[in-house]
């Protein structure tokens, strides 16, 4: 049977995709120009470090603090992501997706520049969102994807929009089934409303039954509480806020959170 590209990244395991959120980038509101790039760098390279020393199968690098978000980023944040990857790209020991919200476009881009094994990004539907009408498109991502030469890249599809509301009235488990047949995803991704916040298990579970063999993961809120749910249904989630100091997104990772997370993500793996 031929191998899938989750497959490939991840084997048979059910990953925990750990989030490194960087600061600010330059341009973005929040932006810190004392600190500049390098402040960047170096708040990844600890977070970075902290993960990987928990045991977290793979990471994904984003944009999570460039609040307000856009549809079409500014270029310079995509070169700034691809400088800072670029920085700590030596220095990973697991696999690495990345994700520039909410351009599907430069999310591509990004990964062929840096070697990304897969994006994270809203690919199909319909909303109403914090940032306007959006409508992304898939056909035209996937066919970037090939014109920038990374036909292997994998593609995860976010099907429940953060900041956002689905004016496709059909039900979660029928807008993935058309998902997975129209965009063809590597894996389709459950969310909460916004980051941080738990996917209810219910949709994870409804989504789950119609996937086949398209993997589900849980794309926001999961928590050490309730990993070993999650991985009763799920095959794999990313996570962020729970891994950082106090729980709060916008900290840096904790140590001690990190690896006691994964210490539960493999007890509910067995």
């Amino acid at each position: 049977m031929t191998q899938t590209k989750f497959e490939r990244i991840f084997g048979d395991t059910k990953p925990v995709i750990a989030m490194v959120h960087l600061d600010p980038l330059p341009g973005a509101p929040l932006h810190d120009a004392a600190a500049g790039i390098d402040g960047i760098v170096d708040r990844a390279r600890k977070d970075l470090v902290a993960l990987q020393a928990a045991g977290v199968d793979a990471l994904m690098f984003g944009n999570e603090n460039d609040r307000p978000y856009e549809l079409k980023v500014d270029v310079a944040s995509t070169a700034a992501m691809g400088f800072v990857i670029g920085r700590l790209r030596s220095e990973m020991t697991v696999p690495f997706g990345v994700n520039v919200l909410w351009d599907p476009k430069a999310s591509v881009a990004l990964a062929a520049a840096t070697g990304a094994a897969f994006i994270r990004e809203i690919l199909t539907g319909n909303y109403a969102s914090d940032m306007g009408p959006w409508t992304p498109n898939a056909g035209e991502t996937m066919r970037y994807r090939n014109h920038v030469g990374r036909p292997d890249l994998a593609l995860f599809n976010n099907i429940s929009a953060e900041f956002a509301y689905s004016i496709d009235r059909r039900s979660l488990p029928e807008r993935a089934r058309s998902a997975i047949f129209s965009s063809l995803p590597d894996a389709i991704l459950v969310s909460g409303n916004i980051t941080g916040e738990a996917a209810p298990l219910s949709e994870v579970e409804a989504v789950k039954k119609v996937s086949g063999s398209t993997p589900v993961l849980v794309n926001t809120g999961v928590r050490h509480a309730t990993v070993a749910d999650v991985f009763s249904v799920a095959d794999g989630c990313i996570v962020g806020s729970s891994l950082k100091v106090d729980g709060n997104t916008w900290n840096p990772v904790d140590p001690d959170r990190a690896a006691e997370f994964m210490r539960l993500a493999r007890e509910a793996r067995k």
